[in-house]
């Protein structure tokens, strides 16, 4: 018979993770790979055209949680993952990425019932205990079996905390799979042509911690220095909803989208976006994964954060992070090409799926 292997999916992030290992998993005699879609991101270009995109079947589970506060997030993810694990198919192996509520969440459930759990991204650390995100990365780290990390800051992280080297293993950078997995429907997008928009000429933007736009004061803060730099370089913004919704509500909404050299847009799906990214001269963020595809391709990442739990792409990358009031200053920089040019860190290479389902076997078999 074979291994039962469970992958959660929740958010945009996580279904680009999650693709590369059910590719690498799915012609596998020895196992059966079953995705289980939480849908805690229910908006169409944030969670099914990406399946699409990434060439993924649809989800073998959809648990149709969506919205709500965290604790409602969590609570209602454990109760429809339980069931499944309980009353339709329990898993040899459970695997969770990234650091959203539903992968806290499925953790917990995997280990109360004695399922071995492993945590794809593990280690990473902001030192933000603010961020909802820095709460599940220590929860599922404290929980999970098997801990697979990206990178050497990572190692050190869960070594500090005292988890035991025999759950420790370095995978590399699953994201760098899903980009080289996708690269030929990338170039073949040719996304900035849609937008009227040259190679090189352009800044793509993306915001949306609530420490940014959830307080008008900061909110007010980045729509000007945004309009600002517009006038040096063309920026082209893809809007999250919850952005979008506190531009409108603060009043900031009508006259933003006024700026000739700003480009508004609904949030788009993964081959599209990175087609944009690719081709960019400079990105302004403050997600997580986009820091490590701006350092994977070298290209200058402006990261409004006071941390990051990807310090590497700081410190080997071409990342920085920076204060709303220094925002002006360092697309400066960039325009000058008074930018580093950061190296590629160990197994960023494309092959962290396949040196995973090696993992897998051995654990199974």
């Amino acid at each position: 018979m074979p291994h039962n292997i469970h992958l959660i999916a929740a958010a945009r992030p996580n279904f680009m993770k999650i693709a590369p290992l059910y590719h690498a998993l799915a012609d596998q005699d020895w196992c059966k790979v079953s995705i289980i879609h939480t849908g805690q991101h229910y908006d169409a270009n944030m969670s099914d055209d990406i399946f699409a995109d990434l060439m993924l079947p649809e989800p073998h589970f959809h648990l149709g949680v969506g919205g709500g506060t965290h604790a409602e997030q969590v609570g209602k993810v454990m109760m429809a993952y339980e069931n499944i694990c309980v009353n339709v198919e329990r898993p040899d192996l459970l695997i969770v990425v990234g650091d959203v509520n539903s992968t806290a969440a499925c953790a917990m459930v995997a280990a109360k019932l004695h399922i071995k759990v492993a945590h794809l991204e593990a280690g990473l650390r902001s030192g933000d205990r603010l961020m909802p995100e820095e709460i599940n990365r220590l929860v599922t780290d404290a929980i999970c079996d098997y801990l697979w990390t990206p990178s050497p800051d990572a190692d050190e992280n869960l070594r500090r905390e005292g988890h035991p080297e025999s759950r420790i293993i370095r995978v590399g950078n699953i994201m760098m799979d899903s980009f080289e997995l996708l690269s030929d429907k990338i170039d073949a997008e040719n996304a900035p042509a849609k937008y009227s928009l040259e190679t090189k000429t352009y800044g793509v933007v993306t915001l949306h911690r609530p420490s940014n736009v959830d307080n008008p004061v900061i909110l007010k803060k980045l729509v000007d220095g945004l309009v600002e730099n517009s006038k040096k370089i063309k920026l082209i913004f893809a809007v999250h909803p919850r952005t979008k919704k506190n531009l409108i509500e603060n009043k900031l909404w009508d006259d933003f989208q006024k700026h000739e050299n700003l480009i508004l847009i609904e949030p788009i799906s993964y081959v599209p976006f990175m087609s944009l990214v690719k081709s960019a001269k400079l990105v302004i963020t403050d997600s997580g994964g986009i820091q490590e595809e701006t350092t994977y391709l070298d290209i200058p990442c402006l990261t409004l954060r006071d941390n990051t739990e990807r310090p590497i792409t700081v410190t080997e990358g071409t990342n920085k992070l920076i204060k709303p009031e220094a925002l002006s200053e360092n697309v400066d920089k960039v325009l000058a090409d008074d930018w580093i040019h950061g190296t590629k860190p160990d197994k960023w290479d494309g092959h962290t799926a396949d040196r995973i389902r090696g993992i897998i076997y051995n654990l199974l078999n």
